[in-house]
C-alpha cells in the first residue's frame, strides 16, 4: 500500500514512473503540497485536479505497482552504492531547485554532492582535435580553480572535459541520459568509474532506462540547471550542446561560447550563439571576468514571454501543454517537448500542427518550433 512508504521511497516511484514528464510530476506536487505519499494515496478524481494530468495517467500513478518496481529499484542502488536525494534534501543541488520544474530526484554514484560552483563544458561527439584539446584544456584550468566541470560523459568534447578537470586533480560530474546501471557510450566505462570514484555520476533516470532521443534533452535540461555558467567548444547549430544553450539562456545562466574556423561545421554553431549574444571565450580569464562582473549574482532569468499572456482559448490539453513549454521564448525540438512533457512524438507532431495552424507557434528551416507572433 502506497501508505507504508517513506518520503523517499514515494520521490522515488513517482519520478520512476514512466511517461511523466517534469512538468506533470511538478504539478502533481505542487497539488498535494509538495507530499509525494499524498499524490499515490489520492484517489483519480483527485489527481485529474491537476492541470494537464488526465485519466491514463492517474490511472498509473494509482497503479504504480505495476510499472515500477521499487524493491528492485533499492536492491540495485544499493548494491552499486549510490543513493537518491529529493528535491527537498538538504544536499540536492542549489540551482537546480530554482529552474522551472526541477527533477523531484536524482540518482547519485560516488560521494560528492556538487557542493563547489559549477561550470558546464559542453559540444559536439564529432569534434575536431582542436576542440578535444580546447575542452581538455578548460576543464583543467577550472578544475584547478576550485571549480566543478559538469559535461554529460558524450564522446568528444564531454569526455575530453571530464578528462581535463581528473588529470588536474579537481571535481567533475557527469549527467547521463540514461540509468547509472548503463554505461554509455561503452568506451567511456574506465572514465565513469573515474568520475564516480572522485566526483559523480549523476542521472534523473532509473534503472535500465536506456538513452534516447528523449532522455538526452532532459539530461541538457539539469546540465543547465546545476551550473552558473555554460561554455560550447564545439557544436554544428542543430548539435545536443545548442539545447544545453537554449535551455541555459532561459534559466538566466552565463553562455560562453569557443570561436572556431569559419569553414568548420563544428563550429558553426558557436558563432551562431555569438552573434545571439553569447560571450566569446578565448581563455578561462573570459570566464572569471564575467562572473566577477557580475558581482557574484548570476543574470536574471529572461522574463516568460509567453506567461504575459493568457493561454488561448480553445486549446486542446495536448497543445495547451505544448504551448506552455515555450515560456522564457524557448526554441525546442519535437524530442525536447517530449521530454518535458511525457506526451509521444505521435501526440505532439498532431497538437504542434494544430498550434501552427492557428498560428500560436511557428516551424523554422531547422525543424524547431517557437512561439509565434
Amino acid at each position: 500500500m502506497a501508505e507504508t512508504l517513506t518520503r523517499r521511497q514515494a520521490y522515488m516511484v513517482l519520478n520512476g514512473l514512466p511517461g511523466m514528464g517534469p512538468i506533470t510530476l511538478n504539478r502533481l506536487l505542487a497539488l498535494f503540497d509538495g507530499d509525494p505519499v499524498a499524490v499515490l494515496e489520492a484517489s483519480p478524481a483527485r489527481l485529474t485536479e491537476a492541470r494537464r494530468v488526465g485519466p491514463k495517467v492517474a490511472e498509473a500513478i494509482r497503479g504504480w505497482r505495476e510499472h515500477f518496481p521499487l524493491e528492485r529499484e533499492e536492491e540495485r542502488l544499493a548494491t552499486l552504492g549510490g543513493s537518491f536525494v529529493t528535491c527537498v534534501d538538504d544536499d540536492y543541488p542549489r540551482l537546480l531547485r530554482e529552474i522551472h520544474d526541477p527533477p523531484i530526484g536524482l540518482y547519485f554514484l560516488g560521494g560528492y554532492r556538487l557542493a563547489d560552483r559549477c561550470i558546464a563544458i559542453v559540444g559536439s561527439r564529432r569534434c575536431t582535435l582542436y576542440g578535444q584539446a580546447t575542452a581538455k584544456k578548460l576543464g583543467g584550468e577550472l578544475a584547478r580553480l576550485g571549480f566543478c566541470v559538469v559535461s554529460g560523459l558524450a564522446r568528444g568534447i564531454d569526455t575530453a572535459a571530464h578528462q581535463g578537470a581528473l588529470e588536474a586533480g579537481g571535481r567533475t560530474a557527469a549527467i547521463v541520459g540514461c540509468g547509472l546501471d548503463i554505461i554509455y557510450p561503452p568506451e567511456n566505462y574506465d572514465l565513469y568509474r573515474a568520475i564516480a570514484e572522485k566526483g559523480a555520476v549523476v542521472s534523473e533516470f532509473p534503472f535500465g532506462r536506456r538513452a534516447d532521443k528523449q532522455s538526452f534533452p532532459i539530461r541538457n535540461r539539469v546540465v543547465a540547471g546545476l551550473c552558473e555558467a555554460i561554455i560550447v567548444v564545439e557544436t554544428d547549430t542543430s548539435g545536443g550542446a545548442m539545447i544545453t544553450a537554449r535551455f541555459a539562456g532561459d534559466m538566466g545562466r552565463q553562455v560562453f561560447a569557443v570561436p572556431g574556423r569559419i569553414d568548420q561545421p563544428s563550429s558553426r554553431g558557436c558563432h551562431q550563439l555569438i552573434r545571439d549574444g553569447a560571450t566569446l571565450l578565448t581563455s578561462v580569464d573570459d570566464v572569471l571576468e564575467e562572473l566577477n562582473y557580475l558581482g557574484g549574482f548570476r543574470a536574471a532569468a529572461v522574463a516568460p514571454a509567453a506567461g504575459d499572456r493568457p493561454e488561448p482559448a480553445g486549446l486542446s490539453v495536448e497543445e495547451a501543454a505544448v504551448w506552455e513549454c515555450f515560456r522564457g521564448g524557448s526554441v525546442l525540438t519535437i524530442d525536447t517537448l517530449s521530454a518535458l512533457t511525457g506526451h509521444g512524438v505521435p501526440e505532439l507532431s498532431a497538437a504542434l500542427m494544430m498550434l501552427e495552424l492557428k498560428k500560436l507557434v511557428r516551424k523554422k528551416a531547422d525543424g524547431s518550433f517557437e512561439l509565434a507572433g
